[in-house]
């Protein structure tokens, strides 16, 4: 894994995986220009075992999951960049949330959910930097336990990215949990996978592709089967899926298949993932498809490194969602610097991670108009759901949220349960900051702000202007004095003079 921009000699960054079937991690260190794996972990926890219409979390899968990440913690040990994302199962569970809190736990490191689409930018990220250098395009397959992701990009940059609700675990429990390979179900889990995939085949094909990438345990296990059946099949063809379907079909029992290397858990879903994989050659033409080792995991390493070096994709996704919806510029640059100033002489007193909070202020600042382009009325609450649903690059679902939060709260009455969905003390005062700067701000004026001083206690804000600045801008006034109104009704006291 070479890196062309400069790192921290020796740093370690980790990247953990909560898959719907399987926990993965990876430990690199970065060392003289190219990034060396320390370690991998993987272990098959089946998170989604008896998930299904329920859409709750089995006691036995959490409590093989919390086994799993205690003993990933240990590993994690003394690595300085951590980062640990939830796919499909915890996207969709009910029950996510308190399980969540006892992974985090077990694990001593936070859990990020990320979307199926983040997901597959990912996993091409991860294939991207492990492939060849040559440029062509590459459609990129992915799948996991509970979804599939399929991908087309060339060079670095993703271009079209889908993430259908499939996986080998769903798809093996809808078709074969009774242990029985029969034509019947081996049809039908084709028939399910095609319908999954007919809305997109259309538009893949039409944008192409040189050369067709598989990856994830699924793939790999697939790969094993068809070259314990014919050693000398280069890749994987629409001829040695059928062929291995052929065979399944007439060993007739989950029980019964026998390939050396796959265990039993991994082979109880081969029919399954076969049936998905076919589906794929089928609806896409697909003539040759080549495994890749990296997938996700590796994609979130990258990310982190891009992340270290100020090119991180959220700040283009915030960019372009500002353009899309047609920002002033100029008022939320405005917003932005006041809002910077204010945490800056609070971050003492506060205990503020000063990056993370110029970067969040930052973001609220530039995205807090949003719900304009919908209407004026209640553009707050349209903007956070625009920044809640849209897919942002880069985002977990709780960053997101956090997104949400502050545009939802950045003017009138502070919302009670939006509120209580920020984790910590610290982006409830980043809320506060957001508002007494886009306040300042209300009239637009190209007048400058005098100086001004904040001073803080835990439960309170003083802002001080210089003498008579506030009579001579009663507006102001007044909306500050409306300010500490609504923030009384969180508890907060804001004083001014």
């Amino acid at each position: 894994m070479k890196r062309n921009h400069p790192v921290p000699n020796n740093e370690t960054f980790a990247a953990v995986d909560l898959g719907s079937n399987s926990f993965h991690m990876i430990v690199c260190r970065y060392s003289h220009g190219t990034l060396q794996v320390e370690d991998r972990l993987r272990e098959m926890v089946r998170l989604s075992e008896g998930f299904s219409d329920s859409r709750l979390l089995a006691d036995a899968a959490q409590q093989r999951a919390l086994a799993c990440l205690e003993r990933f913690e240990q590993r994690l040990r003394g690595v300085a960049q951590v980062h640990v994302v939830g796919t499909n199962t915890l996207r969709c569970a009910r029950n996510a949330a308190a399980f969540l809190t006892k992974a985090e736990h077990a694990l001593g490191q936070s859990i990020e959910i990320i979307s199926g689409v983040e997901e597959a930018r990912l996993i091409y990220l991860g294939v991207a930097n492990s492939a060849d250098t040559d440029q062509q395009q590459r459609l990129v397959i992915d799948i996991g336990g509970g979804s599939t992701e399929l991908i087309i990009g060339h060079g670095f940059a993703p271009q079209r990215m889908e993430s259908l609700h499939m996986g080998c675990v769903s798809i093996s429990q809808r078709f074969f949990a009774d242990g029985v390979i029969s034509s019947n179900a081996l049809h039908s889990a084709n028939i399910a996978a095609r319908m999954e995939l007919e809305p997109i085949a259309s538009g893949y094909r039409q944008l192409g592709w040189g050369a067709a990438i598989g990856t994830s345990g699924t793939i790999k296990a697939i790969q094993c089967a068809l070259h314990l059946q014919q050693p000398d099949t280069d890749g994987i063809t629409l001829d040695t899926l059928h062929h291995l379907r052929d065979h399944m079909l007439a060993v007739g029992a989950i029980n019964k298949l026998d390939f050396k290397g796959l265990s039993a858990q991994r082979t109880a879903l081969l029919p399954g993932g076969t049936m998905i994989l076919l589906a794929a050659f089928e609806a896409l033409s697909i003539e040759r498809m080549r495994f890749s080792d990296s997938a996700l995991r590796e994609g979130v390493i990258h990310d982190q490194l891009n992340r270290v070096h100020h090119k991180d994709i959220r700040e283009r996704s915030v960019e372009s969602l500002a353009h899309r919806y047609h920002i002033d510029k100029n008022h939320a640059k405005n917003v932005t610097n006041t809002a910077i100033l204010c945490v800056d002489q609070l971050l003492h007193t506060w205990h503020l991670d000063g990056k993370q909070s110029r970067r969040w202020l930052t973001w609220g600042a530039q995205l807090h108009e949003i719900g304009l382009d919908i209407a004026h009325s209640q553009h707050h609450k349209h903007g956070a759901y625009i920044a809640q649903n849209c897919n942002l690059a880069g985002f977990s679902r709780q960053e997101q949220q956090l997104l949400a939060a502050l545009i939802r709260n950045h003017r009138r009455k502070i919302s009670n349960s939006s509120f209580k969905q920020l984790s910590t003390q610290h982006e409830r005062y980043w809320t506060i900051l957001l508002r007494i700067a886009i306040l300042l701000h209300r009239s637009r004026s190209h007048e400058p702000l005098p100086p001004f001083t904040l001073q803080a206690t835990a439960s309170s804000l003083q802002l001080t202007f210089p003498a008579q600045w506030l009579n001579r801008h009663l507006l102001t006034r007044a909306d500050l004095e409306q300010e500490a109104h609504y923030l009384r009704a969180i508890d907060f006291n804001l004083g001014f003079c």
